[in-house]
Parts: C-alpha cells; sequence; structure tokens
C-alpha cells in the first residue's frame, strides 16, 4: 500500500467512471478535460456499438488472443477479423481525441480496462461455454489482458507526456464469480465459484501489468471490499449506496493503511431536479464520521464519482454530473463536516 503523499491527485478532485452517452469521441474529451480538469478520465462511448462498450474495448487490447462478436456475445476464435478490428479502431480514435484535448497537460490521467474476471465471465471460448468455466483459459485470458494492459499504458503515456497514470480495472461481475452465479452460456446453470485468493491473484496481475496507480471498482452490490485489498488496489471504486456498517472495519483499515475511495456519490441517471452538491456528499460525510477520522484528511482519501457510469445518461445530466462533482470536490475541501 502507497501512503497518502504518493496518492497522485489533490484534494479536492473528482473524476468519473468511464462512460458517457453519445458517440463523438472528441466532443466527450473535451467535456471530461474541461470539467474535471484534476483528474480526468479516458472516456467509454458505447453507443458507438460494439466493440465501444467495456467488455469490447477491452477486447482490443488483448494480446496473441483473437475475439469475434455473436449473437450471444464476444467469443474466442483462432485469428483476428472484422469485429477484433472495429474494437481497435475505436479505441485508436477515442485516444486521437484524448491526445488532442490534452496538449501541454500535466497531472493525473484514469483509464479504465475491464478485469479479468469479468471478462471471463463475458467471453465464450471457441467451442463451448464461458472462459470461466476453463481455469486454463482464464489463465490464459489473463496473461493476455496483462500484457495488452501494459501496452495501452505505454500508447497512452507516449500521447500524453505530462500524465501521472491510474489504472481502473472494471469489475462489475466480480461478485458473481465469487458467488457462483455466473450462468453458462446455456443459462440453464452456472458456473463455479471461484476461490477469493485465485481471484485476488488475477487481480493484481492486471494491476501490476503497467506501473500505473492502481484502481479496482466494482459497482454491484456487495463488493468484495476485502478481496479488493487483498488484489493490492490502491484506491477502491465503489458505490457509497452499496456500502453499510458491514464494511466500516474494512474500509477503516484500509485507509488508515493509506488506501484511498473513489467513492459513488453523483446518480448516473437523472434524479429529476438536480440535487445540491451538499446534498450529494452527505453519504461521504456519514461514512467518515463512523471511522473516526478527521475531517481534513476526507479530501485527500475521498475522489468524488458517479455511482456508475454514465452510458445510460442523458447528454444534459451527463453534463451536469461531472460539474457537480467538480462542485463535490470543493465542497470536500471547504466543508468536510455537515453545518451544525
Amino acid at each position: 500500500m502507497t501512503g497518502e503523499a504518493l496518492r497522485p491527485w489533490q484534494p479536492g478532485a473528482a473524476t468519473g467512471i468511464g462512460s458517457l452517452p453519445g458517440d463523438d469521441p472528441r466532443e466527450a474529451c473535451r467535456l471530461v478535460v474541461g470539467e474535471l480538469p484534476d483528474l480526468p478520465h479516458l472516456p467509454e462511448l458505447p453507443h458507438r456499438g460494439p466493440g465501444a462498450d467495456m467488455v469490447g474495448r477491452s477486447c482490443g487490447l488483448l494480446v496473441d488472443l483473437h475475439v469475434d462478436l455473436q449473437p450471444s456475445g464476444w467469443r474466442v476464435v483462432g485469428r483476428p477479423g472484422v469485429d477484433e478490428r472495429r474494437a481497435r479502431d475505436l479505441l485508436t480514435r477515442d485516444l486521437d481525441a484524448l491526445e488532442e484535448a490534452t496538449q501541454g497537460y500535466e497531472g493525473p490521467l484514469k483509464v479504465q480496462v475491464a478485469g479479468p474476471w469479468t471478462l471471463a465471465a463475458a467471453l465464450e471460448l471457441t467451442r463451448g461455454d464461458k472462459v470461466l468455466a476453463d481455469p486454463g483459459a482464464v489463465r490464459d485470458l489473463a496473461d493476455s489482458l496483462a500484457e495488452g494492459v501494459r501496452q495501452h499504458l505505454d500508447d497512452v503515456r507516449r500521447r500524453v507526456p505530462g500524465a501521472t497514470l491510474l489504472l481502473q480495472l472494471d469489475e462489475p461481475s466480480l461478485p458473481a464469480v465469487l458467488t457462483g452465479s455466473v450462468p453458462t452460456a446455456s443459462g440453464f446453470g452456472a458456473l463455479r465459484a471461484v476461490d477469493g485468493p485465485d481471484a485476488a491473484t488475477l487481480l493484481r496481475r492486471a494491476l501490476d501489468a503497467g506501473e500505473a496507480f492502481r484502481v479496482l471498482h466494482c459497482c454491484a452490490a456487495r463488493p468484495p471490499l476485502a478481496l479488493m485489498v487483498a488484489a493490492g488496489a490502491q484506491a477502491l471504486s465503489v458505490d457509497a449506496a452499496m456500502l453499510t456498517g458491514r464494511d466500516d472495519d474494512t474500509i477503516g483499515g484500509y485507509v488508515e493503511a493509506g488506501g484511498a475511495l473513489l467513492l459513488g456519490l453523483v446518480p448516473s441517471t437523472g434524479p429529476g431536479a438536480p440535487p445540491s452538491p451538499g446534498e450529494l456528499v452527505g453519504p461521504a460525510r456519514a461514512l467518515w464520521q463512523r471511522l473516526g477520522f478527521a475531517p481534513e484528511r476526507l479530501a485527500q482519501a475521498v475522489v468524488p464519482t458517479p455511482t456508475c457510469g454514465l452510458a445510460g445518461a442523458s447528454v444534459g445530466w451527463a453534463h451536469t454530473a461531472l460539474r457537480l462533482l467538480r462542485q463535490i470536490g470543493r465542497v470536500l475541501v471547504e466543508s468536510p463536516e455537515a453545518p451544525r
């Protein structure tokens, strides 16, 4: 675990989870860099279709492992094809847009990649079930992903030389993998549960691949926080609404050891009348009070984010959400304690 002094962002920084609505990567990158200047991220635009989604983009990073798209989803195949080339092309366009929007930028920059367990739960083998059903195939996938992540981060560094990179592994399927509730390809059964130590080993392999600040994201219910910590994440990205008092000991020990939280505070879809930053910061203040930490540490250890990706939001709400995140960051610095 790194200490608080090694966190690459300044107190009050805010960031996104990854996805945004729309299909224009240049517009998306300008929005992120403009509204989240202290910790921008590489946007994902799944509305462009297959290959731009979380799983498809990450499939495009795989090295010496090829995929194509079937009606049931992404599948491992023996040679590259049009679907794989499309995913790679879409990512190149995204990186071109990021490079253009970050000219002269110096500071932290976050990129997101689907983690090995979420990919293993989504990808199908050439003939048969999900990759998750075959431990050897899972290891091959994890090795391929780790090399792809390393190359991806090297590419981002070349394009944005002033950036200090954060790597966020997205693992929404991790709780299902651990509890044995990932359905088989037929849908009539469920795949075996994966042991926690095995899951942590592959997560660590991907997190360590690119010499970046390590973030592990899980927006599902009951995120396995202890396992995420064991995997070596330097920051945990979770929805504040998914945390309960049962998580306090794990989070408290983690933060005390230097860990940070990317905490989902802004709804990922518009709730009607926009809430105020003061209302949205309430769960972070309540957590901090329960943990008994000094209020001035709140803005150092907590980075506000949306509760999950914004792909399902309207364009208007996406703009509002990012603006609220920046305002919440200021509130955490200026008023970490609730007004009396």
